[in-house]
């Protein structure tokens, strides 16, 4: 008989696909949106250049454009989707590129309200940085959570200062902390994106993550394996000195992460543990070419043979 984990299912991590169930009692799709904003360690106001990594394109569905609208990117993300999830009726819309908070309050209500009224959109992911928040943003998301399924997904990238400062993130952990712990306060779920395999951080810094994390009222986490895109300033880094660099192998990252998520909150719901981009735009090839859907597979073979779970070791 399958063990029943704490979330409610036998899966031995809290799935988002399982929570998705859970709350809403069938798939539910996520429709990626492109708002045409930037971030304020582009424009100068943090810093310029943005961080050292991104390259945003390797994750826009070709759908994304932001010289078309809200509303046209939604039916166009419905028409993308639909031969492979044929099964989802109802969407949640993804505001993902760049800081999807980083404008003044009127405009950023315009653009989600137009999500919102769209036919069988029954809530927002926001994506955004712990920069662009404040006290008037926060209270309108609550307003906007009363009434729509809302997450606010935060990049944190990584709990240490020095790497942040690396990367050019343009803000501390302390900031990343003060908007999490301010979002959570008013009942709004967070969502924080991590990245494993950063210059400088070594597998001990790593994985003490888990405990930093585990403390912060988060709702759900999305972490990737670092990947160097092409045309990014960590490309020009990586083609000067490759030995500051230590990417991750397929086998040695999910023992890495099985590790991880044996510390990690049982109540945090894992969005996703890989990052998915077409071999275009990779400056080192990805992983045998597999799916994210595949890789999960080996993953969750993985914990068996472990016989482990998120949460295992633990220690609130």
């Amino acid at each position: 008989m399958s063990q029943i984990y704490p979330w409610g299912d036998t899966r031995r991590y809290n799935s988002y696909s399982g929570y998705f169930k859970r709350t809403f009692g069938r798939r539910v799709q996520k429709l990626a949106i492109d708002a045409g904003f930037t971030c304020p360690n582009r424009d100068g106001t943090a810093g310029v250049g943005g961080c050292t990594y991104c390259n945003n394109d390797a994750f826009n569905p070709s759908y994304c454009t932001p010289n078309k609208s809200v509303t046209q990117q939604l039916e166009e993300g419905i028409q993308f989707h639909r031969v492979r999830y044929r099964r989802a009726d109802k969407y949640i819309a993804y505001f993902q590129a760049y800081s999807n908070t980083y404008a003044l309050l009127p405009r950023l209500k315009e653009l989600y309200e137009e999500a919102l009224a769209f036919p069988n959109v029954v809530g927002l992911v926001i994506g955004t940085r712990p920069d662009c928040l404040d006290e008037e943003k926060l209270d309108y998301l609550q307003e906007l959570g009363n009434r729509y399924f809302l997450t606010l997904e935060l990049g944190l990238e990584s709990c240490y200062n020095s790497t942040l400062k690396a990367i050019n993130r343009g803000h501390s952990f302390e900031q990343s902390v003060w908007a999490i712990e301010q979002a959570a306060k008013r009942g709004v779920r967070v969502g924080a994106h991590v990245i494993f395999g950063l210059p400088g951080e070594s597998r001990e810094q790593m994985l003490a993550e888990a405990g930093i994390l585990s403390q912060l009222p988060l709702h759900s986490v999305k972490f990737h394996q670092l990947q160097i895109f092409k045309g990014t300033k960590m490309a020009r880094q990586y083609a000067a000195n490759p030995s500051m660099f230590k990417l991750f192998e397929m086998d040695e990252y999910f023992n890495f992460l099985a590790d991880f998520i044996e510390q990690l909150n049982p109540q945090f719901v894992i969005e996703r543990f890989t990052g998915e981009a077409p071999p275009r735009f990779l400056v080192v090839p990805p992983w045998g070419n597999l799916r994210t859907d595949e890789l999960m597979l080996r993953f969750e073979k993985l914990l068996e043979q472990r016989n482990t779970w998120q949460g295992r070791l633990y220690n609130p």
